[in-house]
C-alpha cells in the first residue's frame, strides 16, 4: 500500500498568505500532495494547503488558490493628514 500523503516544499510556508476562493487569510502552515480518493482501486491526488486562521482553527484549499496577503492601508479620506 502506498502513502496517502507527502509534504510538498513551498515559497509561501510560515507566511501570511489569502485563499482566493473565499477571501479567508491565515499562516500557510503545510502543502500536501494527498491521495483524496474514497476508493482503492482509482487514486486521485491533489496539493492541498494548510492554512491556519486568525482562530487558530486550519482550514484547506487548493495550492492554486494561495497569494501572499499584503497588509493594505485603508483607503485615505479627503482631508485626512498622514
Amino acid at each position: 500500500m502506498t502513502e496517502r500523503y507527502e509534504y510538498v516544499p513551498h515559497r509561501l510556508l510560515r507566511r501570511r498568505v489569502r485563499d482566493i476562493a473565499s477571501g479567508a487569510e491565515g499562516e500557510l502552515m503545510a502543502v500536501i500532495n494527498e491521495n483524496v480518493s474514497d476508493c482503492l482501486t482509482y487514486e486521485r491526488w491533489m496539493e492541498l494547503a494548510y492554512i491556519r486562521g486568525a482562530s487558530g482553527r486550519e482550514f484547506t484549499t487548493a495550492v492554486a488558490n494561495v497569494v501572499p496577503a499584503y497588509d493594505q492601508q485603508p483607503a485615505r479620506r479627503h482631508g485626512d493628514t498622514a
